[in-house]
């Protein structure tokens, strides 16, 4: 299986771990090096990663990829002696949906095999089909009619609204600097943070409607779409073309493409060529089982006054389509199971229950988390609060890609800066030191930050994620770092650890007000 080289500590570097704490905050150094030889020394992580890319594949949610992650996770927890292992459903989705086969080539002016990735939810072709390609720009009802009649059997191209075929003289990926730490940690209401401006950039014109083009398209005859957004070298970024909903309107298969293959057929098509193209694309509704689920796994407490209480860590085990979802958010999953598997193994014996979940949905609007947190906690819509909203003293999340942590969100709570200050002081020689007020959105921790539950993100360096693996076909084992993973593992181990151990539960930031009905 997938083996990392051992990385010992030398006994200056345990000698290096001391500093200055709270009484009641004083981190146990035993511990720290413990869950830093285990995490180091003796990882799982890449394997965990192998098995839940490679073998696992795609983990749409709603998708059969998906639940036999869940299965797959649930046994490899469970394997490493951790309790209360379970999947838990949390409601509806609508309709699951995978790809089976995607076949797309340009027949004339001569033979090309194309890259294409169907959108999500769209249907497939039926079998394959061929056409005459037609260049189709349309941003308003007026547009529609320079197009009718002109569509049917045809494979419509959309103009992308931007054509990327410049040469890319920056670096793909890259770590964070320490003035890119800097302006992260910088107070963001002075120009060294956040700059402020009261300029508006101007309206863009008001577009048309993506469902209204799709109707139109379909009632002109079209066979299929072919779109195309971010993404060079072959990369190609992809999303959902369609609604899951059960009752959603019929869409034409549609695949999107990288910019140097759909910027071809644009160039054809301009210079008045005939462009013929031919497609086999088997994309399969998923309908017998609408219901998803969240894995759960837990370290129980062994303090009689607060084995009740928990510390909360998770990341989405869902992922897109097109690739094996490995940085969004395979890697996330991957480092909080390991930080399971590292406190089980040197047996830690925690005051506060430990409590793992993966979540499904989070590609969706963090539907896993949300209704999670409904189920047990509180409803973010009426601030209606659970008794067991009290008993979390922290949730930590991880999803931001495959690179080390740098640093953590305070997500507004100051109050916690020396705290996390200290906790990570550790992990100084490991690259981690920046603690900022700054909030960070658009993943599970904001589920719990919206009822009041201290929710918190790291900071990670970005390495390629926005660049070539973020929701595109480029999202596998391969955009790893084995030794980045291992350093995130170790650092999150201990400040769950910490959170477990502390005699009071974390500090908490007002609670938010209901949101105002529209």
């Amino acid at each position: 299986m997938m083996k990392i080289g051992r990385v010992f500590l030398p006994v200056a570097l345990v000698a290096c771990l001391a500093f200055v704490g709270e009484k009641s905050d004083k981190s146990d150094l035993h511990t720290l090096v413990r869950i830093r030889q285990e995490g180091f020394n003796n990882s799982k992580v890449m394997e965990t990663m192998y098995q839940l890319t490679d073998e696992n594949g795609p983990r749409l949610t709603g998708s059969p990829g998906m639940k036999h992650a869940e299965a797959w996770a649930k046994e490899r927890l469970q394997s490493w002696g951790l309790e209360n292992v379970a999947i838990e459903p949390w409601g509806g989705f609508g309709k699951g949906w995978e790809t089976k086969k995607c076949y797309i080539a340009m027949t004339a002016p001569y033979y090309q095999q194309l890259i294409g990735i169907p959108r999500a939810w769209t249907p497939g072709t039926g079998g394959q089909v061929s056409g005459k390609a037609v260049l189709v720009k349309i941003d308003s009802f007026g547009d529609m009619r320079r197009y009718m009649g002109q569509l049917k059997n045809k494979v419509v191209v959309l103009q992308p609204a931007a054509n990327e075929n410049k040469i890319n003289f920056t670096a793909d990926a890259k770590r964070l600097s320490d003035d890119d730490l800097a302006k992260t940690t910088a107070d963001p209401h002075t120009e060294d943070g956040v700059a402020s401006t009261n300029a508006k950039a101007p309206a863009a014109p008001p577009r048309l409607p993506r469902q209204k083009i799709d109707s139109f398209l379909m009632a002109e005859g079209a066979i299929a779409v072919l779109s195309g957004g971010r993404g060079t070298m072959g990369t190609v970024f992809t999303s959902n073309g369609a609604s899951r909903a059960w009752d959603a309107p019929t869409v034409l298969p549609e695949l999107e493409m990288g910019a140097e293959h759909i910027n071809r057929l644009v160039r054809l098509l301009d210079a008045g060529k005939e462009v013929s193209l031919e497609m086999d694309v088997n994309n399969e509704f998923i309908k017998t089982d609408s219901i998803e689920n969240n894995v759960v796994a837990e370290i129980p407490g062994t303090d009689p006054k607060l084995k009740g209480e928990l510390v909360m860590l998770g990341a989405h085990m869902d992922s897109w389509h097109a690739a094996t979802g490995a940085t969004d958010n395979g890697a996330g999953t991957g480092v909080m199971m390991e930080v399971m598997r590292i406190l089980k193994a040197i047996d830690v014996k925690p005051r506060r229950t430990i409590r793992l979940v993966l979540w499904s949905g989070e590609e969706q609007g963090l539907l896993g988390s949300r209704a999670y947190v409904k189920n047990h906690f509180g409803d973010r819509m009426t601030m209606a609060l659970k008794p067991d909203q009290e008993k979390v003293s922290a949730y930590y999340n991880l999803d931001n890609g495959g690179g080390k942590i740098r640093g953590i969100y305070l997500q507004g709570n100051d109050e916690l800066r020396p705290l996390f200050e200290s906790w990570l002081e550790p992990f100084h020689d490991l690259g981690a030191t920046a603690v900022t007020i700054r909030n960070t959105g658009s993943t599970d921790h904001i589920s719990f930050d919206e009822v009041g539950i201290p929710g918190f993100q790291f900071i990670q360096d970005p390495l390629d994620y926005g660049t070539r693996t973020h929701h595109t076909n480029m999202d596998t084992y391969e955009r790893l770092n084995g030794s980045d993973l291992m350093q995130a593992s170790v650092i999150i181990a201990s400040f769950v650890y910490n959170t477990a151990m502390r005699d009071e539960k974390l500090p908490r930031k007002p609670l938010p007000p209901a949101p105002k009905k529209p």
